[in-house]
């Protein structure tokens, strides 16, 4: 299995596979023929470094590759604007298919999956997904297939994308072991939660597999602390209570006492990342628009996320995860309503099954 695994302590053992890279220098990933087109300075010379001009409603595949292999590293990159509006980075969708399959095991908005949220973009400092500036976004999350793996981009977006930058990273096998789950993440929202209910990161799986982490992004719509909501995992068959049941919303990021320090009588949020867990956004302005009519002032939004590597959720028949919407003030508690959306990352055997239809883009737009 050392062939198949890629840490600092791995690095020394021998490897069987054979090294592979797709972009548009090498759209499908042959051997010794990348960067052959030819561009200003001549042949090989950085001819085609992007997939341009991505039209409205348009699908490109961006990479297609026959296995057995395993995908190692994604990298993309692509502006979050155009002359129609601010939201990119919810209306491109990222889907991943796994073998023949026809519904995808990975769907969400580009910058959801890479923990960017909001339509926005903000740096990622993990172990399985980091975002660079400006917008690099980063998957290393080992990704299997067997006889072939299909990933492709849907323009939602009302304008073209005029460039795509990205590079997709994989190794090829002989086989892969028959213990070997797939990858899946999947996108959800609930633009006001229900009061007195749970709001679902995930639901509906079948099989067995492992969850191994969440993005929560959260834009709070009522006052006060809204941090004290327990994420429960149901499990195997579980129906009224969970078998995993936290004790907070900031607790589950691994914070504690809220994210606030207090500067000259205020309290001032605080952002971190970490490998597993972190809290890289939170924005109460719109930065992005000017109007010398109304305030750029908006919800306050706020970006987790909580990667379960060293501790994976393991199921044998199904998984069900949520996470309540409670808050506390000078009252105490109280259930509260907000606009909560998340991505589920969990890895599972095949076949799944299908997701909830996406929202449409205008139901996927920030506050």
């Amino acid at each position: 299995m050392v062939q198949f695994t890629n840490s600092l302590d791995s690095l020394m053992f021998q490897k069987k596979g054979k090294s592979r890279c797709i972009n548009q220098e090498n759209p499908r990933g042959e051997k010794g023929k990348g960067g052959m087109a030819a561009g200003s300075l001549g042949p090989g010379r950085k001819g085609s470094p992007c997939m341009e001009k991505i039209a409205p409603g348009e699908t490109r595949v961006l990479a297609e590759m026959e296995g057995p292999g395993v995908i190692q590293h994604i990298w993309m990159t692509v502006t979050d604007r155009t002359e129609k509006d601010y939201y990119v980075l919810r209306d491109l969708v990222l889907r991943i298919y796994w073998d023949d399959e026809e519904e995808p095991s990975v769907e969400s908005p580009l910058g959801d999956f890479f923990c960017c949220g909001f339509a926005r973009g903000c740096m990622v400092n993990s172990l399985p997904i980091v975002v660079n500036p400006s917008r690099g976004f980063n998957s290393y999350f080992q990704m299997p297939f067997r006889k072939k793996a299909r990933i492709t981009l849907e323009n939602q977006h009302e304008a073209e994308i005029p460039a795509f930058f990205y590079q997709v990273d994989y190794t090829l096998y002989d086989e892969i072991p028959e213990d070997v789950a797939y990858f899946h993440a999947q996108w959800r929202r609930e633009r006001l939660t229900e009061l007195k209910k749970d709001y679902t990161i995930l639901d509906g799986v079948k099989g067995k597999g492992h969850y191994v982490g969440t993005y929560l992004a959260l834009t709070t719509l009522e006052r006060y602390w809204w941090g004290e909501g327990e994420l429960k995992v149901y499990l195997d068959g579980d129906e009224e209570y969970p078998t995993i049941c936290g004790t907070g919303t900031e607790d589950y990021f691994g914070g504690a006492w809220s994210f606030t320090k207090t500067e000259n009588g205020v309290a001032r949020e605080q952002t971190y990342c970490t490998p597993f867990m972190g809290y890289p956004y939170y924005s109460r302005e719109d930065d992005t628009v000017y109007n010398p009519y109304h305030m750029n002032d908006m919800p306050t939004e706020r970006g987790f996320y909580r990667w379960h590597i060293m501790d994976p959720i393991l199921f044998d028949e199904d998984i069900r995860v949520t996470i309540q919407q409670i808050g506390v003030c000078h009252k105490g508690l109280f259930e509260r309503q907000d606009d909560v959306s998340s991505v589920a990352y969990w890895y599972q055997s095949e076949p799944h099954r299908p997701f909830p239809k996406l929202l449409p883009r205008e139901e996927r737009w920030p506050r």
